[in-house]
């Protein structure tokens, strides 16, 4: 008996070893990769169906400061933490020669919201003009913004079109991983626009247009989506905020004298709607004496004071005359309203805007200060090893927030997402989005932001 039970012992001791050393010998990572020329950190983890961080996780030196990859390096290829398990021996026979199939079920291959998302880009990707490399910029961001979403548990297949301006949009049609999609973003040419609404109608993919175009398919196609408008109905748009916000104001519009200008057609249109109100403003001139300049501000209300162009050499005469009228009467209340163009001489006029109570009107505000806009615009530095560019709006921060909008409304409200107010509830870092719906037709982004700059010396960003 003492002998049988020495004997167990022994077996348990041998299949232990046996199992110790089995998993030993379990390989830690999935393979080695050898980096080649221009590949990155982004484009590997893309590659193995990893994420940026469980690649680092699994190559400590690339947190070291400064580190970079090199042709020729090899690196870990970790094993994906949310790899699916295989089919333990119950679930497949011994005497089962075929593949084994898995029932997938009927709704997971039609409904988007419980299954990856099948997204399409058709912009112009390449580095021959500016068009190309804002939109290469614009399609990394929306890289970044999948790669993040896959840490959420929403996953993405994305397919990309190099369509150029002199590009027929047809023969990208016909690729029948086009017909696939459930989503293209695209076009960035107003004549593209009917053929991808047509072929989305078809086939019924959303296209979620990315910038400003000029289109009647947006009034009667239920399948778009666009972001920005054409300045005419952005200076409406601006226009209802302006008379909401500043009711109670005194306007001053000051003539600059430039006659390249186009602000003109909002000064018309701001004027006639004032006029519409019965509230009563002044027109002054840039070359006016102290004395009419100054007859033009009320010393009772708030004075609004309107610019007619968007130049900076007239910006800075008009705060110069300004400076020269606080100096004489600092009794009245000053407030500027400007043009989204002035967010590019921020750098050099944020004195004044703080000074004057500044108020510039924009669709996107990039708050440069921001750790969110710091830690992307580090993430990208690091993913494409190069900056992003020296541009408003930031177009990776523009492709991150309309890529990461978009595919989580349509993960949590598959083919019946709108971009509503508040559907998604994802915070912008640069692009406020908020879509209503034209009529019968498609979905328009009515969102405003009034970014202000206070005399205190701090900004703040008024959405509407």
């Amino acid at each position: 008996m003492m002998k049988r039970i020495i004997q167990y012992f022994l077996m348990l001791a041998v299949m232990a070893f046996v199992t110790e050393t089995a998993l030993a010998q379990q390989p830690q990572f999935r393979t080695r990769h050898e980096v080649k020329r221009k590949e990155t950190i982004f484009g590997i983890s893309r590659t193995y169906g990893i994420t940026i961080q469980e690649l680092i996780a699994a190559n400590p030196e690339m947190n070291t400061p400064g580190y970079e990859l090199k042709k020729g390096d090899y690196i870990n290829i970790p094993w994906p933490k949310n790899q699916p398990q295989a089919p333990t021996p119950d679930q497949v026979t011994a005497s089962s020669q075929q593949p084994t199939v898995y029932a997938v079920p009927t709704q997971s291959k039609t409904d988007v919201r419980q299954r990856e998302i099948r997204v399409g880009v058709m912009l112009p990707l390449h580095k021959v003009n500016g068009d190309g490399k804002r939109m290469l910029e614009y399609y990394r961001g929306v890289l970044m913004a999948c790669d993040s979403l896959r840490n959420n548990g929403i996953s993405t297949d994305i397919r990309a079109w190099n369509v150029a301006e002199d590009s027929d949009i047809n023969t990208f049609l016909q690729d029948p991983k086009a017909a696939e999609c459930d989503v293209i973003i695209g076009p960035l040419y107003s004549k593209m626009v009917k053929p991808l609404a047509d072929f989305a109608t078809r086939h019924d993919i959303k296209v979620f247009i990315p910038f400003s175009i000029n289109s009647h398919e947006i009034l009667v196609n239920r399948n778009l989506m666009q972001v920005y408008q054409p300045q005419t109905e952005q200076n409406e748009t601006i226009i209802d905020r302006f008379m909401s916000r500043f009711s109670d104001s005194h306007p001053v519009f000051i003539d600059c004298n430039d006659t390249t200008s186009q602000k003109g057609i909002f000064t018309f249109g701001l004027r006639r709607r004032l006029e519409t109100q019965h509230i009563a403003y002044k027109i002054t001139n840039l070359n006016s004496s102290e004395a009419a300049f100054f007859s033009s501000f009320s010393l009772a209300k708030q004075n609004i004071v309107i610019l007619n162009t968007g130049r900076s050499k007239e910006l800075n005469a008009a705060m110069a005359k300004l400076n020269g009228l606080r100096l004489t009467h600092p009794e009245l209340r000053i407030s500027v309203f400007g043009y989204t163009d002035w967010m590019l001489y921020t750098r050099y006029q944020l004195e004044n805007f703080y000074k004057f109570d500044t108020y510039i009107p924009a669709p996107f505000y990039t708050d440069l200060q921001s750790p969110k806009t710091e830690r992307i615009m580090l993430k990208y530095r690091w993913n494409f090893h190069t900056d992003m560019m020296q541009a408003l709006p930031r177009f990776a921060i523009t492709g991150f927030d309309h890529a990461y909008f978009l595919l989580k409304g349509l993960h949590m409200y598959g083919k019946d997402f709108s971009g509503g107010a508040g559907m998604v509830g994802y915070t912008p870092i640069q692009t406020p989005l908020h879509f209503e719906r034209i009529g019968n037709g498609g979905l328009k982004n009515r969102s405003m932001i009034f970014v202000h700059y206070l005399p205190a010396q701090y900004t703040e960003t008024i959405l509407f």
